[in-house]
């Protein structure tokens, strides 16, 4: 699809979820570069569509995979629109998760210094289908890890995915041999107040889900292994052409994301994007994806080998430094596609 299609199908995909939105909401999309804000007006994540009025099917409680524009960014469930959550202070601590899940360094600024948000890689709020979907997923844990080699609970893997995907560890400063974190700046544990509330969302997700057993939309953004290049053969070259031709209309050449709307894509490279430390920086794992997830608007159109080639090339780019790489690992084999960690 040209570019220039593509941007008006998106322009046109807000404005049809703008005539859904309440009235309030209009005035949240009609500035196509909007500065960032400290905190999510509700309005502008309400649900556009209620069970009554969705003009399209869900795929159980999921957005389908392959979307359409109105369906692109609807939230079959969202806290903000729930009333049974009114006047409680768990129903606010669901709603703040929620809003820490779509805006996240507006929301915990003390927690990262990146422009990575949850909602950059777990689509339609964690509700789409083949785009790392997060509805059922709270009754898993507690977890085996196999990065670490013990088990995780919610909020442990909440906390890594700051330590990582959101880079909580940049800008660490030597003082005296010992690190420190800049003045404001917190490190994550599992009773953060931000960890806490993001649990709470994803527990509100999972609620009507039995503990226990993998919801069968779990861990399918996966290539299939007989469909894995070797390393060696992927060449980022041919990947950064791919990238241009598929990717620049949300990620912008340089990578870092561009407005459309009140939306914009995460940076996939430099000191604002995920640390080397994250799932998202091994090639295989980066690759899955890109070829459930991406392009935005048509997912699914890249093949195997094409999802490869640019994974290989985003990896192929700098990011920022996850300073304890060398803790990983201890247990468990180190997986092939992990190409930041010494060899």
């Amino acid at each position: 699809m040209p570019r220039s299609t593509t941007l008006v199908l998106a322009v046109v995909a807000l404005a049809l979820v703008a005539a859904c939105a309440p009235p309030d909401a209009d005035d949240e999309l009609e500035e196509m570069t909007p500065e960032p804000e400290t905190a999510m007006p509700a309005q502008a994540l309400v649900t556009p569509f209620d069970p009554a009025t969705r003009p399209y099917e869900l795929d159980g409680p999921l957005v389908p995979a392959s979307v359409t524009m109105v369906s692109a960014w609807d939230v079959p469930e969202n806290p903000l629109a729930d009333p049974m959550l009114d006047g409680s202070a768990e129903g606010e601590r669901v709603r703040w998760g929620y809003r820490l899940f779509m805006r996240t360094p507006a929301e915990a600024p003390r927690l990262t210094p990146s422009e990575m948000s949850c909602g950059n890689c777990h689509l339609n709020a964690g509700q789409r289908n083949l785009a790392l979907p997060l509805v059922g997923s709270a009754g898993m844990f507690p977890e085996y890890n196999r990065r670490a080699g013990v088990d995780f609970s919610l909020e442990d893997r909440i906390v890594g995915c700051f330590m990582r995907s959101m880079n909580a560890t940049n800008e660490v400063e030597d003082v005296g041999g010992v690190r420190a974190l800049p003045a404001g700046r917190v490190t994550p544990t599992p009773d953060t107040e931000e960890i806490v509330a993001l649990a709470a969302y994803l527990r509100w997700l999972s609620r009507d889900h039995a503990d226990g057993e993998n919801p069968p939309w779990r861990k399918k953004n996966r290539i299939p292994a007989d469909a894995l290049m070797p390393l060696d053969q992927l060449d980022p070259q041919l990947g950064e052409a791919l990238f241009i031709e598929h990717c620049v209309q949300c990620h912008g050449e340089d990578g870092q994301g561009v407005w459309i709307g009140d939306k914009k894509a995460g940076p996939l490279w430099g000191p604002l994007s995920w640390n080397d430390g994250a799932g998202a920086a091994r090639v295989y794992t980066l690759a899955g994806i890109i070829r459930f997830m991406m392009p935005y608007l048509n997912p699914g159109v890249l093949s195997d080998e094409e999802a490869q080639q640019i994974a290989a090339f985003i990896t192929s780019k700098p990011r920022p430094a996850y300073p304890y790489k060398s803790q990983d690992y201890q247990t468990e084999p180190r997986p092939i596609d992990a190409v930041y960690y010494e060899r």
